[in-house]
Protein backbone atom coordinates (compact mmCIF):
# COMPACT_ATOMS: atom_id res chain seq x y z
CA UNK A 1 0.00 0.00 0.00
CA UNK A 2 1.61 3.67 -1.15
CA UNK A 3 1.52 6.47 0.75
CA UNK A 4 -1.74 7.88 -1.13
CA UNK A 5 -3.93 4.94 -0.70
CA UNK A 6 -2.84 5.23 3.36
CA UNK A 7 -4.07 9.05 3.56
CA UNK A 8 -6.86 8.01 1.52
CA UNK A 9 -7.83 5.29 3.78
CA UNK A 10 -7.34 7.39 6.34
CA UNK A 11 -10.04 10.21 5.15
CA UNK A 12 -12.08 7.79 4.51
CA UNK A 13 -12.36 7.13 8.11
CA UNK A 14 -12.73 10.90 9.37
CA UNK A 15 -15.85 10.71 7.11
CA UNK A 16 -17.33 7.58 8.17
CA UNK A 17 -16.52 7.89 12.07
CA UNK A 18 -18.06 11.22 11.95
CA UNK A 19 -21.93 10.13 12.96
CA UNK A 20 -20.73 7.64 14.65
CA UNK A 21 -18.74 9.69 16.84
CA UNK A 22 -22.27 12.50 17.26
CA UNK A 23 -24.12 9.13 17.48
CA UNK A 24 -22.19 7.81 20.28
CA UNK A 25 -21.68 11.23 22.32
CA UNK A 26 -25.37 11.53 22.31
CA UNK A 27 -26.25 8.18 23.81
CA UNK A 28 -23.33 8.85 26.26
CA UNK A 29 -25.11 11.71 27.63
CA UNK A 30 -28.65 10.01 27.84
CA UNK A 31 -26.96 7.18 29.63
CA UNK A 32 -24.64 8.53 31.75
CA UNK A 33 -28.33 10.31 33.25
CA UNK A 34 -30.00 6.92 33.46
CA UNK A 35 -31.81 7.22 29.93
CA UNK A 36 -30.62 4.01 27.72
CA UNK A 37 -31.66 5.48 24.19
CA UNK A 38 -31.67 2.17 21.44
CA UNK A 39 -33.15 4.75 19.43
CA UNK A 40 -30.72 6.46 18.27
CA UNK A 41 -30.51 4.91 14.79
CA UNK A 42 -34.32 6.02 14.44
CA UNK A 43 -33.81 9.22 15.07
CA UNK A 44 -30.59 9.35 12.96
CA UNK A 45 -32.93 8.60 10.33
CA UNK A 46 -35.52 10.99 11.19
CA UNK A 47 -33.08 13.85 10.70
CA UNK A 48 -31.66 12.63 8.02
CA UNK A 49 -34.64 12.77 6.12
CA UNK A 50 -35.93 15.86 7.64
CA UNK A 51 -32.33 17.49 6.59
CA UNK A 52 -32.47 15.96 2.92
CA UNK A 53 -36.49 17.21 2.92
CA UNK A 54 -36.51 20.32 3.65
CA UNK A 55 -32.87 21.05 2.19
CA UNK A 56 -34.25 19.64 -1.72
CA UNK A 57 -37.15 22.21 -0.96
CA UNK A 58 -35.59 25.28 0.07
CA UNK A 59 -32.36 25.08 -1.57
CA UNK A 60 -30.64 25.57 1.50
CA UNK A 61 -28.09 23.35 4.05
CA UNK A 62 -28.33 25.53 6.57
CA UNK A 63 -32.58 25.42 6.83
CA UNK A 64 -32.42 21.43 6.45
CA UNK A 65 -29.78 21.04 9.32
CA UNK A 66 -32.36 23.02 11.63
CA UNK A 67 -35.12 20.66 10.18
CA UNK A 68 -33.12 17.80 11.01
CA UNK A 69 -32.30 19.12 14.55
CA UNK A 70 -35.61 19.96 15.43
CA UNK A 71 -37.02 16.34 13.83
CA UNK A 72 -34.28 14.80 16.35
CA UNK A 73 -35.36 16.22 19.26
CA UNK A 74 -39.29 15.74 18.73
CA UNK A 75 -38.37 11.83 18.92
CA UNK A 76 -36.18 12.82 21.95
CA UNK A 77 -39.05 14.77 23.78
CA UNK A 78 -41.49 11.51 23.19
CA UNK A 79 -38.74 9.01 24.64
CA UNK A 80 -38.54 11.28 27.31
CA UNK A 81 -41.97 11.53 27.58
CA UNK A 82 -42.58 7.83 27.58
CA UNK A 83 -39.72 6.96 29.28
CA UNK A 84 -39.38 9.86 32.68
CA UNK A 85 -42.68 11.19 32.70
CA UNK A 86 -45.17 8.10 32.48
CA UNK A 87 -42.41 5.93 33.32
CA UNK A 88 -42.18 3.24 30.47
CA UNK A 89 -40.05 0.67 29.40
CA UNK A 90 -36.25 1.97 28.07
CA UNK A 91 -36.06 -0.20 25.43
CA UNK A 92 -39.26 -0.51 24.04
CA UNK A 93 -39.87 2.97 23.91
CA UNK A 94 -36.38 3.50 21.72
CA UNK A 95 -37.48 0.30 19.56
CA UNK A 96 -40.61 1.63 18.54
CA UNK A 97 -38.77 5.05 17.64
CA UNK A 98 -36.76 2.83 15.66
CA UNK A 99 -40.05 1.22 13.73
CA UNK A 100 -41.60 4.61 13.68
CA UNK A 101 -38.83 6.39 11.81
CA UNK A 102 -38.50 3.71 9.68
CA UNK A 103 -41.32 3.49 7.91
CA UNK A 104 -42.39 7.54 8.49
CA UNK A 105 -39.24 8.36 6.54
CA UNK A 106 -39.80 6.50 3.49
CA UNK A 107 -43.86 6.98 3.50
CA UNK A 108 -43.40 10.89 3.58
CA UNK A 109 -40.68 10.76 0.83
CA UNK A 110 -42.56 8.92 -1.47
CA UNK A 111 -45.99 11.55 -0.64
CA UNK A 112 -43.56 14.37 -1.30
CA UNK A 113 -41.50 13.64 -3.93
CA UNK A 114 -42.58 10.49 -5.49
CA UNK A 115 -39.23 9.27 -5.98
CA UNK A 116 -39.54 5.24 -4.15
CA UNK A 117 -38.99 6.79 -0.92
CA UNK A 118 -35.85 8.81 -1.49
CA UNK A 119 -35.63 12.65 -1.80
CA UNK A 120 -33.73 14.17 -4.84
CA UNK A 121 -30.01 14.55 -5.17
CA UNK A 122 -29.06 17.82 -3.43
CA UNK A 123 -26.27 20.05 -4.92
CA UNK A 124 -25.38 23.35 -4.75
CA UNK A 125 -25.83 25.27 -1.42
CA UNK A 126 -27.99 22.42 -0.44
CA UNK A 127 -25.15 20.22 0.75
CA UNK A 128 -22.58 20.73 3.00
CA UNK A 129 -19.14 20.95 1.14
CA UNK A 130 -15.48 20.82 2.01
CA UNK A 131 -13.86 23.35 4.12
CA UNK A 132 -10.31 24.34 2.63
CA UNK A 133 -7.89 24.56 6.17
CA UNK A 134 -5.68 27.60 5.69
CA UNK A 135 -2.58 27.09 4.41
CA UNK A 136 -3.80 23.15 2.90
CA UNK A 137 -2.65 24.14 -0.60
CA UNK A 138 0.46 25.30 0.42
CA UNK A 139 1.81 22.81 2.77
CA UNK A 140 0.29 20.28 0.33
CA UNK A 141 4.25 19.97 -1.04
CA UNK A 142 6.01 19.37 1.94
CA UNK A 143 6.84 15.82 2.00
CA UNK A 144 4.73 13.35 4.48
CA UNK A 145 2.93 16.04 6.30
CA UNK A 146 1.86 18.31 4.04
CA UNK A 147 -0.16 15.48 2.37
CA UNK A 148 -1.77 14.43 5.56
CA UNK A 149 -2.83 17.80 6.32
CA UNK A 150 -4.55 18.58 3.19
CA UNK A 151 -5.92 15.04 2.45
CA UNK A 152 -6.46 13.87 5.99
CA UNK A 153 -7.27 16.55 8.16
CA UNK A 154 -8.81 19.67 5.68
CA UNK A 155 -11.37 19.35 3.38
CA UNK A 156 -14.12 18.30 5.64
CA UNK A 157 -17.48 19.39 5.34
CA UNK A 158 -18.50 21.78 8.71
CA UNK A 159 -20.29 18.81 11.09
CA UNK A 160 -16.61 16.87 10.89
CA UNK A 161 -14.89 19.17 12.82
CA UNK A 162 -17.74 20.06 14.73
CA UNK A 163 -17.91 16.55 15.35
CA UNK A 164 -14.15 16.60 16.65
CA UNK A 165 -14.89 19.80 18.65
CA UNK A 166 -18.03 18.22 20.44
CA UNK A 167 -15.49 15.42 22.19
CA UNK A 168 -13.71 17.91 24.09
CA UNK A 169 -16.45 20.05 24.46
CA UNK A 170 -18.44 16.58 26.04
CA UNK A 171 -15.43 16.13 28.53
CA UNK A 172 -15.72 19.69 29.83
CA UNK A 173 -18.97 19.55 30.61
CA UNK A 174 -19.33 16.59 32.12
CA UNK A 175 -16.42 16.63 34.32
CA UNK A 176 -15.86 20.55 34.89
CA UNK A 177 -18.99 21.68 35.38
CA UNK A 178 -21.99 21.54 37.94
CA UNK A 179 -24.15 20.21 35.54
CA UNK A 180 -22.45 17.51 34.78
CA UNK A 181 -21.61 16.32 37.83
CA UNK A 182 -25.21 16.26 38.24
CA UNK A 183 -25.87 14.39 35.64
CA UNK A 184 -23.60 11.71 36.14
CA UNK A 185 -24.61 11.48 39.47
CA UNK A 186 -28.24 11.12 38.37
CA UNK A 187 -27.77 8.41 36.71
CA UNK A 188 -25.67 6.67 39.69
CA UNK A 189 -28.14 7.97 42.48
CA UNK A 190 -31.21 9.58 41.76
CA UNK A 191 -32.53 9.52 44.78
CA UNK A 192 -29.33 11.37 46.21
CA UNK A 193 -29.95 14.52 44.05
CA UNK A 194 -33.57 14.97 44.45
CA UNK A 195 -32.59 14.59 48.46
CA UNK A 196 -30.03 17.75 47.16
CA UNK A 197 -32.94 19.55 45.49
CA UNK A 198 -32.32 19.34 42.18
CA UNK A 199 -35.20 18.19 39.76
CA UNK A 200 -33.94 14.36 38.46
CA UNK A 201 -36.64 14.90 35.85
CA UNK A 202 -35.27 17.81 34.64
CA UNK A 203 -31.93 16.72 34.44
CA UNK A 204 -32.51 13.69 32.53
CA UNK A 205 -34.90 15.71 30.19
CA UNK A 206 -31.89 17.65 29.35
CA UNK A 207 -29.95 14.85 28.65
CA UNK A 208 -32.39 13.35 26.39
CA UNK A 209 -32.85 16.51 24.82
CA UNK A 210 -29.08 17.04 24.08
CA UNK A 211 -28.83 13.51 22.62
CA UNK A 212 -31.72 14.23 20.34
CA UNK A 213 -29.55 17.51 19.25
CA UNK A 214 -26.54 15.21 18.40
CA UNK A 215 -28.41 12.64 17.13
CA UNK A 216 -29.78 15.35 14.36
CA UNK A 217 -26.23 16.55 13.69
CA UNK A 218 -25.15 12.66 12.84
CA UNK A 219 -28.52 12.46 10.46
CA UNK A 220 -28.22 15.47 9.16
CA UNK A 221 -24.54 14.51 7.89
CA UNK A 222 -25.53 11.19 6.52
CA UNK A 223 -27.94 12.99 4.35
CA UNK A 224 -26.22 16.72 3.49
CA UNK A 225 -22.81 16.13 3.50
CA UNK A 226 -21.47 12.38 2.96
CA UNK A 227 -24.65 11.55 0.88
CA UNK A 228 -26.65 14.08 -1.09
CA UNK A 229 -29.89 13.16 -0.21
CA UNK A 230 -32.28 10.68 1.24
CA UNK A 231 -32.59 7.13 0.56
CA UNK A 232 -34.60 4.42 2.75
CA UNK A 233 -32.89 2.89 5.33
CA UNK A 234 -29.49 4.31 4.92
CA UNK A 235 -28.27 5.08 8.56
CA UNK A 236 -27.52 1.49 7.91
CA UNK A 237 -26.90 0.66 11.88
CA UNK A 238 -24.70 2.82 12.51
CA UNK A 239 -26.90 3.87 15.80
CA UNK A 240 -25.93 0.39 16.61
CA UNK A 241 -23.02 0.71 15.96
CA UNK A 242 -22.32 3.49 17.87
CA UNK A 243 -23.83 2.28 20.81
CA UNK A 244 -21.29 -0.74 21.22
CA UNK A 245 -18.64 1.76 20.68
CA UNK A 246 -19.93 3.31 23.50
CA UNK A 247 -20.29 0.00 25.80
CA UNK A 248 -16.42 -0.70 24.30
CA UNK A 249 -15.44 3.23 25.56
CA UNK A 250 -17.33 2.54 29.01
CA UNK A 251 -19.35 5.58 28.58
CA UNK A 252 -16.01 8.50 28.30
CA UNK A 253 -16.05 10.66 26.02
CA UNK A 254 -12.22 10.31 24.70
CA UNK A 255 -12.58 6.57 24.44
CA UNK A 256 -15.51 7.07 22.33
CA UNK A 257 -13.73 8.74 19.75
CA UNK A 258 -11.15 5.88 19.73
CA UNK A 259 -13.81 3.38 19.38
CA UNK A 260 -15.75 5.26 16.42
CA UNK A 261 -12.88 6.11 14.69
CA UNK A 262 -12.15 2.01 14.79
CA UNK A 263 -15.21 1.41 13.21
CA UNK A 264 -14.89 4.26 10.67
CA UNK A 265 -11.24 2.86 9.59
CA UNK A 266 -12.95 -0.76 8.82
CA UNK A 267 -15.80 0.96 7.31
CA UNK A 268 -13.17 3.02 5.15
CA UNK A 269 -11.15 -0.21 4.29
CA UNK A 270 -13.96 -1.99 3.05
CA UNK A 271 -15.00 0.98 0.85
CA UNK A 272 -11.62 1.17 -1.05
CA UNK A 273 -10.67 -2.50 -0.84
CA UNK A 274 -14.00 -4.30 -1.81
CA UNK A 275 -12.16 -7.73 -2.48
CA UNK A 276 -8.85 -8.47 -0.76
CA UNK A 277 -6.01 -10.74 -2.36
CA UNK A 278 -3.81 -12.11 0.61
CA UNK A 279 -1.70 -14.00 -2.07
CA UNK A 280 -2.36 -17.19 -0.11
CA UNK A 281 -6.09 -16.37 -0.10
CA UNK A 282 -9.13 -13.83 -1.70
CA UNK A 283 -11.05 -12.68 1.16
CA UNK A 284 -14.78 -12.03 -0.03
CA UNK A 285 -16.27 -8.81 -0.72
CA UNK A 286 -19.20 -9.69 1.61
CA UNK A 287 -16.95 -10.29 4.50
CA UNK A 288 -15.15 -6.93 4.09
CA UNK A 289 -18.51 -5.31 4.45
CA UNK A 290 -19.51 -7.06 7.44
CA UNK A 291 -16.21 -6.45 9.53
CA UNK A 292 -17.62 -3.70 11.16
CA UNK A 293 -20.96 -5.69 12.10
CA UNK A 294 -18.82 -8.16 13.52
CA UNK A 295 -16.57 -6.42 15.45
CA UNK A 296 -19.94 -4.98 17.17
CA UNK A 297 -20.87 -8.64 17.89
CA UNK A 298 -17.28 -8.92 19.20
CA UNK A 299 -17.85 -5.80 21.78
CA UNK A 300 -20.60 -6.58 22.75
CA UNK A 301 -19.87 -10.27 23.67
CA UNK A 302 -16.62 -9.37 25.36
CA UNK A 303 -17.02 -6.24 26.94
CA UNK A 304 -20.95 -6.09 28.06
CA UNK A 305 -19.87 -7.89 31.30
CA UNK A 306 -16.82 -5.87 32.00
CA UNK A 307 -18.23 -2.23 31.46
CA UNK A 308 -20.57 -1.18 34.09
CA UNK A 309 -23.09 0.80 33.08
CA UNK A 310 -24.57 3.84 35.50
CA UNK A 311 -26.04 1.98 38.24
CA UNK A 312 -29.49 3.63 37.74
CA UNK A 313 -29.20 3.15 34.08
CA UNK A 314 -32.89 2.37 32.71
CA UNK A 315 -35.22 2.05 35.38
CA UNK A 316 -37.51 4.72 36.09
CA UNK A 317 -36.94 7.15 39.11
CA UNK A 318 -39.66 6.93 41.73
CA UNK A 319 -39.85 9.98 44.13
CA UNK A 320 -40.24 8.46 47.52
CA UNK A 321 -42.66 10.11 49.86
Amino acid sequence: MDYAAFLSILEGTIRLATPLLLACLAGLFSERAGVFDIGLEGKMLMAAFASAAVAAISGSAWIGLTAGIAASMVLSAVHGLASITFRGNQLISGVAINFLAAGLTVLVAQDLFALGGRTPALAGDARFQGIALPLAGTLEAVPVVGPFYARVISGHALLVYVAVLAVPATWWLLYRTRFGLRLRAVGENPAAVDTAGVSVVALRFAAVMICGFLCGLAGVYLATALGAGFVKDMSGGRGFIALAALIFAKWRPWPAMGATLLFGFLQSVATRYPRLDLGVMVVPSQFIDALPYILTVVILAGFVGKAIPPRAGGAPYVKER
